[in-house]
């Protein structure tokens, strides 16, 4: 995908892979959201549940406020597109990391694995 994209030359090429990129990210999201999911003990459930409810609308309003300078433009979707790539790896990451918690480690609100 990421050889296709850089050599898209119009604008709805980059568009599209704009698109697919945002879709692979939202994907790997989705897995590692579920994964966490089913670690967390109850509480720690319903608050990661809330938690990416409202990240969900963070996000969507940045991204809509990214786009309005492009609003009617051929390239508003490759970066609304883009926009939501980034805050969908950024939220994969935080998630990730809290699949890595060690035993003992506090601040950490989900149990190690294992």
């Amino acid at each position: 995908m990421a050889d296709e994209c850089a050599s898209a030359s119009t604008q709805l090429e980059m568009n599209r892979c704009a698109a697919a990129q945002y879709q692979a990210a939202d994907k790997k999201l989705n897995e590692t959201y579920q994964s966490a999911i089913k670690r967390a003990q109850p509480p720690q459930r319903e608050l990661l549940q809330k938690a990416q409810v409202a990240w969900i609308a963070l996000r969507d309003a940045d991204c809509a406020l990214i786009r309005s300078g492009t609003e009617g433009g051929s390239v508003q979707p490759m970066i609304a597109s883009q926009c939501l790539t980034d805050k969908t790896n950024e939220r994969e990451a935080f998630l990730a990391s809290l699949l890595q918690c060690e035993e003992g480690d506090l601040s950490c609100p989900l149990p190690p694995a294992g």
